[in-house]
């Protein structure tokens, strides 16, 4: 597969301030060098995020953005736009894989409506937000206005800013909406130059022959939307989604507050892909939750040189893998503040020949 790097960036927070002495710290521990292999880098990443060789992950919200996309008419999905809405209301009730994933690490969990098309204002422990019901149809015209991508990004914003107010140290991006992996990889292929029979997966299972359609659709709306692919949010307003807008919002703001941005699946890494490209600084504060089964994933997360933490080939999304990785990046955080040092423990390091 050809590799579809944007930068060079390996790793992001290599120039943070406290790289170097987060490094030594974690290299003092009692063990020999690199043997808690990549627990460590992501421990010195933690570090540099929150500026501190002390740093902590005791509070965590996942936060789902749930919309819906018009150009789920176009039948690339097996599943009808009904169930963004359904499953809206389970994430309310407690039901839903992420709602079981959150409460078994510990986790907060907050639901984003953004633009469900459906009728949600009396479905309580949702935060309504709607810009409007559902994007256009990106094969036939603009999935947003300007508008309506600017307001869909400050809603993604804002719940940064509650998860930040309320003491949230990471946050982690959820989403739900029936037709989203056809934005992905949209997405994905107007920024790595993909082509969309690489960017387009099987999303909700679909058939062979509707996977090729998907493929069709895809490639139609970037041919029709070519010219507002050289900018970043003309982009996302063109074949993007009102929650993956919402995610870009998230990202780029949680990293401005210090926080631990969570990265879950093939969506959510989509917008970070529109988030690099609007303020690459955003990856240093970005740790990728896992690799999923979509094949355009492992293309956006080469694209940003990332290495995801988990691969258990997941293709739910609702932050879900995010949530399973959580304990992971606890653990860094604990071992960077928790674990002896040789000259703490009395114990002897390695010795030079």
């Amino acid at each position: 597969m050809q590799n579809y790097v944007l930068d060079p960036v390996v790793v992001p927070w290599r120039h943070a301030p406290l790289f170097d002495e987060a490094t030594a710290v974690v290299d003092a521990k009692t063990k020999p060098l690199g043997a808690l292999g990549r627990i460590e880098s992501l421990a010195v990443q933690l570090a540099c995020i929150q500026a501190t060789l002390s740093p902590r992950v005791d509070r965590a919200r996942v936060v789902v953005f749930a919309a819906d996309h018009g150009v789920a008419d176009d039948g690339v999905s097996a599943f009808p736009k009904a169930v963004t809405g359904e499953m809206v209301r389970n994430f309310a009730r407690g039901g839903a894989a992420i709602c079981v994933f959150a409460r078994s690490v510990g986790a907060e969990l907050e639901v984003v409506d953004v633009g469900v098309d459906a009728d949600l204002r009396e479905v309580a422990g949702v935060v309504h937000a709607s810009v409007r019901r559902g994007t256009r149809n990106m094969r036939v015209s603009p999935a947003m206005t300007p508008d309506e991508c600017a307001r869909a990004l400050q809603t993604g914003r804002d719940a940064a800013d509650r998860a930040h107010g309320a003491g949230v140290q990471a946050l982690l991006l959820g989403e739900m909406g029936i037709g989203n992996t056809t934005a992905a990889a949209a997405l994905t292929s107007a920024l790595t130059a993909a082509e969309p029979v690489h960017t387009v997966g099987r999303g909700t299972g679909i058939d062979e022959a509707r996977h090729r359609h998907k493929i069709s659709v895809v490639s139609e709306a970037l041919a029709l939307h070519r010219a507002a692919t050289l900018e970043p949010q003309p982009l996302l307003a063109a074949v993007g989604g009102l929650e993956i807008a919402a995610m870009v919002g998230a990202a780029l703001q949680g990293a401005a507050h210090g926080m631990i941005v969570v990265v879950d699946g093939y969506i959510s890494t989509a917008a970070i892909l529109v988030a690099h490209r609007m303020d690459s600084s955003v990856l240093q504060s970005c740790v990728f939750a896992h690799l999923g089964s979509e094949p355009g994933h492992a293309i956006a997360l080469a694209a940003l040189q990332a290495q995801p933490l988990l691969a258990l080939e997941l293709r739910l999304g609702e932050g879900s893998g995010a949530a399973l990785a959580l304990p992971l990046i606890q653990a860094a955080a604990r071992m960077m503040t928790e674990m002896a040092t040789f000259e703490s423990a009395g114990v002897s390091g390695a010795t030079a020949l």
